[in-house]
């Protein structure tokens, strides 16, 4: 591909033109559009007998202006005048006016600038067509996804693994699922495999969008074609399981995974999915039975570990069970967060027991700056305590700074004091 030769013209006159068609595109668009065009296209001819050596031009700076303006008639009738005149645009030239189409919703001018990049010598990279999709995707025109993909399998099959890769995380990304799987289907016609990041993200997209059913199925194809599922894909199955309270399908496809995995998250995922699968539905021996496995597996147990197990006896007021658990975090010099305290105060004041609860939480690190390290799995099922929402509450909307447990404990006792009085005065 060849761009706009400059032989026998010095590099200042060449800069001066650049600079003159920016000054172009930046005045003011009150006349009418062929006048832009006509004044784009004269002061583009460096000579007249140069210009009859031109056989393909780069306007492409031009027309990415016109695009960011929101001009694509402008940017249209340039490339009519070019044309016109016998200017021949080359790859660049024709990859911006099909992106200034696609960006500003002119779909079938798009699709025609398209058919000609695919009829003519020059062969689209990934760069462009990622950046075509993209353009689609923004306008939700996935149809048009589709197409790109057929016409590369059927002009341009060595691309079609990455395109169909972007491809399918566009329709999966917005729930296009039946497009997804066509994508797929056209991908198994051909014996192309997925790659795994792909794979993977699909995982996600059906516990997004789709059924468990699905969901089970893509994971049975993952599993099959050798392709190990990594944190990202485990998180999502994870998710869609607790979500929807299918505890015990949770734990097959934990033991499917291989509890002995200390690849994902810190190394506890797989084994705290499984305490909280237990926690959820309060089966206080399981959950126990579970934790002891999980020490004898040799795995260490983490902050989400014993948060997991502080709500459940907080809420059962298992307040001796509750302390056990601190005492041992204590031990293994794990520090509680904002979810540990929020157990122990729940707890207490709960059962209307708040001034009991100061020799628990006098002994932990009430002078620390408030944060939340318990992975978020854990809320999806559980919730958050009253504590915690309320504790929330304040440092989104409080005035006060440096706030630590302290203060908000103390925040939170005197609301609930006064909740308690307005409730006994009525």
């Amino acid at each position: 591909m060849s761009t706009l030769h400059t032989t026998g013209l010095n590099l200042s006159h060449h800069l001066s033109l650049r600079t003159h068609h920016l000054n172009l595109i930046s005045c003011s668009t009150d006349s009418p559009t062929p006048s832009i065009s006509r004044k784009l296209i004269k002061d583009s001819k460096l000579s007249g007998d140069f210009s009859r050596k031109i056989k393909f031009v780069d306007y492409a700076p031009v027309i990415e202006s016109l695009s960011k303006r929101s001009l694509p008639d402008v940017a249209h009738e340039v490339f009519l005048q070019m044309k016109s005149e016998n200017l021949l645009p080359n790859y660049r030239t024709l990859s911006a006016l099909m992106l200034c189409f696609a960006e500003n919703g002119s779909v079938l001018q798009a699709r025609t600038i398209w058919e000609e990049i695919l009829n003519s010598s020059f062969v689209p990279n990934l760069f462009l067509i990622s950046k075509l999709i993209s353009a689609y995707e923004k306008i939700g025109c996935f149809v048009e996804v589709t197409k790109i993909t057929k016409d590369i399998s059927a002009r341009h099959s060595h691309l079609l693994p990455m395109a169909s890769s972007l491809a399918i995380s566009c329709f999966g990304k917005n729930g296009e699922l039946k497009l997804m799987e066509d994508t797929l289907e056209e991908l198994d016609s051909k014996e192309i495999s997925l790659d795994s990041t792909t794979a993977n993200a699909i995982l996600g997209y059906y516990s997004s969008f789709g059924t468990l059913e699905k969901m089970e199925h893509a994971y049975s194809r993952l599993s099959k074609s050798g392709i190990v599922t990594d944190e990202e894909g485990v998180r999502a199955l994870l998710l869609a399981y607790l979500k929807q309270r299918k505890f015990y399908r949770l734990r097959e496809f934990v033991s499917d995974v291989g509890l002995g995995r200390r690849d994902l998250g810190n190394g506890n995922l797989l084994w705290n999915s499984v305490l909280l699968s237990y926690a959820a539905d309060f089966k206080m021996k399981s959950l126990q039975r579970g934790f002891i496995e999980m020490l004898d597996a040799g795995f260490s147990p983490d902050l989400t570990t014993f948060n997991i197990r502080a709500i459940a006896f907080s809420r059962m007021a298992l307040f001796w069970d509750l302390h056990l658990t601190l005492e041992h975090m204590r031990r293994l010099n794990i520090v509680p967060d904002l979810v540990t305290f929020g157990c122990v105060v729940d707890g207490y004041t709960d059962k209307r027991l708040a001034r009991n609860s100061e020799f628990v939480y006098n002994r932990m690190n009430l002078d620390d700056p408030p944060v939340v390290l318990t992975d978020t799995l854990v809320f999806e099922v559980l919730g958050k305590g009253d504590f915690h929402l309320s504790s929330e509450a304040v440092l989104e909307f409080g005035q006060r700074r440096n706030w630590t447990y302290r203060k908000l404990i103390g925040v939170y006792l005197k609301k609930k004091l006064r909740r308690d009085q307005i409730f006994w005065n009525y």
